[in-house]
């Protein structure tokens, strides 16, 4: 069964969903499209960005909060990627080419999102729920959105001032949060998350825990321990994460660190095909896939 670091819900945002989406703050907001969390950075004013692009089918419900959130015919700045699972591509291809806006992503992310490499196999046996017994059947890509596909410039998010881009891998090679050192608000994508992904009753339900990232997807248990010791260590005050509920304040740090702490006994499976033999991967994609554990 999957462990969790439980909070109270002080620790969850009351946010306005006037628009359809949750917003945080004045240039912040993200939307809940079924399983998975997409995010809007910035204004109507000073451009904006979109992060992580839903299931498949959120075209139009993105478009939706984006009519409302920044006017009628409005179009991101460009898409940034924390990573390319099925989850989080599903509206890629279709938005990139109504907007034709760069897409980014951290470049060891890049060739499953321009057809060179699909992920390795999900791990069905950890997690015990039926989100995580289903995954073997979830599409592994890879997809194609390489006409507008870049990597990250060093450090700096694009077009948006004052956001860096931060490494964090262990569910994916490429895997990248985004952090605001000023307003210490962190996106974290599948970095941690604040709900039980491998239970589809919890991911209904959205009760506030912070778990490691979802464990049927995760391929280096040792690279994904240091990347939430990494955000853990940046006190965030806000975080917005790929699945779940956005968090704030003393509480939510305070659990943070535990499961930084922790990591090994909270959010590592005890047994399973990653479990003490990562696959591993490099520019080209996928290049050492574990023996699957009889």
């Amino acid at each position: 069964m999957a462990a969790q670091v439980s909070v109270s819900d002080e620790a969850t945002m009351t946010v306005d969903k006037s628009d359809g989406a949750s917003e945080i703050t004045a240039d912040l907001a993200y939307q809940r499209l079924a399983i998975v969390n997409v995010a809007y950075l910035g204004s109507k004013e000073t451009g904006w960005v979109l992060i992580d692009a839903g299931v498949m089918g959120s075209a139009n419900l993105i478009k939706e909060v984006v009519e409302k959130r920044f006017g009628s015919q409005s179009r991101p700045n460009a898409i940034l990627m924390t990573h390319g699972h099925f989850d989080h591509v599903g509206a890629l291809e279709e938005l990139a080419k109504e907007w034709d806006v760069p897409i980014y992503a951290h470049e060891l992310e890049l060739p499953y999102l321009d057809g060179r490499s699909s992920y390795p196999p999900p791990d069905p046996s950890v997690g015990g729920g039926m989100m995580a017994a289903m995954s073997r059947f979830y599409p592994r890509g890879p997809i194609n959105v390489g006409k507008w596909l870049h990597p990250f410039p060093a450090g700096r998010v694009p077009t948006m001032a004052g956001w860096e881009w931060i490494h964090t891998p262990g569910h994916t090679p490429g895997h990248v949060s985004f952090w605001n050192p000023i307003t210490r608000v962190l996106i974290a994508g599948d970095a941690f998350i604040t709900t039980n992904q491998e239970s589809a009753f919890a991911v209904l339900l959205q009760k506030a825990e912070l778990h490691g990232p979802p464990m049927y997807y995760t391929t280096d248990w040792i690279a994904a321990r240091e990347s939430v010791r990494k955000l853990a260590a940046l006190e965030p005050e806000i975080v917005i994460t790929g699945h779940g509920q956005a968090m704030h304040g003393p509480e939510m740090r305070k659990a943070l660190h535990t499961l930084a702490r922790d990591f090994d006994s909270v959010a590592v499976p005890t047994e399973g095909r990653y479990v003490g033999d990562s696959a591993k991967a490099d520019s080209s994609g996928v290049t050492y896939v574990p023996p699957e554990k009889s």
